[in-house]
């Protein structure tokens, strides 16, 4: 994907609506106001940021109308760029006001050879699960596990926040000895990519889904739900990555006919913090609809909790699929 400042913006939009067939927000409200398209419209018309509001906070940030955009606009970074513009919220002041105060953290790097892993909170939550993980990513090298995860810098992103260069760099400063870094968080994947161009960083469904163990496990009847922020932001390339393990294992994606990655949850900015209430029901029952799946696999920890609340059917973490009770293999054991 052409880096952002090479990228076209708002004033580009041509008005052909592509976007609006893979996003999540046009499917929930029919409101064109609540679109790409509607946002770059009012803009280009000089509309106030401030009146698009309500507009930039119901975008889920999944990224699928980037691949779709003819004009290749950085959809992405303008929308983060209006959430930086609009009056910040207090967690908006507080967040950057903590991040200015944090002192540095110690951290632990090993050789450049050893992939470095930056796992959400979620993870940490599951330490039988982010064991597993660095079992599989390391290998017979090792892994490095950030002590810094940079979750407020996930937040801030995602709330508009204003991140210091300073807090910046501590989170940067122990990555840059590794070639090789994975990260589980879709939208913090995008920035560290362009923060670090020299270093190859893949997403946590990406570095997994590469292994041949857990690929044999992938079977037909298996529903696998890519991850779309981190699926999106590197879309021409996962394409081909995604329709080998399609071709290879029988399994189905959450891929629409244009390959755009179906999201699990489609959460606006005020039900990711609460304010609103969170209804996963209707966007599952989109993805599940006229299909017939015995199983799901997940390269998400946050997709496996949010399906496990709303479906019957066995949910498993792509990286704990060869120990999932319902696998041949793991009946067997």
């Amino acid at each position: 994907m052409m880096p952002a400042a090479q990228r076209a913006d708002f004033a580009a939009c041509s008005g052909c609506s592509l976007c609006l067939l893979v996003c999540p927000a046009w499917r929930r409200t029919r409101d064109l106001r609540d679109t790409p398209h509607g946002r770059a419209k009012a803009l280009q018309h000089g509309v106030a940021v401030v009146e698009l509001k309500e507009s930039i906070e119901s975008c889920t940030l999944c990224g699928a109308c980037e691949p779709v955009c003819p004009e290749n606009i950085d959809l992405v970074g303008m929308l983060l760029e209006l959430r930086r513009q609009l009056p910040p919220m207090i967690l908006t002041r507080n967040i950057t006001t903590n991040m200015q105060a944090e002192r540095p953290r110690e951290n632990v790097t090993l050789s450049a050879s050893t992939p470095a892993l930056v796992a959400g909170g979620m993870y940490f939550g599951r330490p039988a699960l982010l064991a597993r993980i660095k079992t599989l990513l390391g290998s017979a090298r090792g892994i490095t596990v950030a002590n810094d995860n940079g979750a407020d810098i996930a937040l801030a992103l995602e709330i508009g926040a204003t991140v210091p260069p300073q807090r910046i760099e501590r989170f940067l400063a122990p990555l840059r000895a590794h070639k090789t870094i994975v990260l589980t968080d879709g939208l913090l994947l995008r920035q560290v990519r362009a923060w670090l161009p020299e270093a190859r960083v893949a997403g946590l469904g990406e570095a997994l889904g590469a292994l041949a163990p857990l690929r044999r496990q992938l079977r037909a009847g298996d529903l696998y739900v890519i991850d779309p922020r981190a699926y999106h932001a590197d879309h021409e390339r996962l394409v081909t990555h995604y329709d080998g393990l399609r071709a290879e294992t029988g399994c189905t994606l959450n891929l629409d006919l244009q390959r755009i990655a179906i999201p699990a949850t489609a959460r606006s900015l005020r039900q990711r913090l609460g304010a609103d209430a969170i209804d996963d029901a209707p966007q599952l029952r989109w993805l599940l609809q006229g299909r017939t799946i015995a199983r799901i696999v997940v390269e998400s920890e946050s997709d496996r909790f949010a399906i496990g609340q709303l479906c019957t059917l066995p949910v498993v973490h792509l990286a704990e699929l060869a120990d999932d009770p319902s696998s041949p293999e793991g009946k067997q054991s």
